[in-house]
């Protein structure tokens, strides 16, 4: 979309926050926060919109907690972040993105 790349982490940080809100209870997301100076996270890019509602769909499907952030007033989804998940349990959602630059 050719934004700045402060937009992006921007739009990274609400959809991070909102995940972690919406699943806090969550067994995975206490041990997650437990240990806040070892947290891990991997930020992939997303060439286009088809291919974050596509990875949305299939995320929905197989019924992984995530949070597609759609930039309002605009309407339009610009980033999605899963709960904390085991990597063994999500990798393969994500094979096929690349790292962000």
């Amino acid at each position: 979309m050719g934004w700045p790349v402060g937009a992006v982490i921007a739009q990274a940080c609400h959809a991070s926050t909102a995940v972690t809100h919406m699943f806090y209870n969550d067994p995975h997301t206490q041990k997650y926060l437990a240990d806040l100076d070892n947290m891990h996270k991997i930020v992939l890019e997303a060439t286009d919109e088809s291919k974050l509602t596509d990875l949305h769909s299939k995320l929905s499907e197989a019924e992984i907690d995530h949070k597609l952030w759609i930039e309002q007033p605009e309407n339009i989804p610009t980033c999605l972040v899963c709960k904390p998940y085991p990597k063994s349990e999500i990798s393969k959602f994500f094979k096929k993105f690349k790292l962000f630059k």
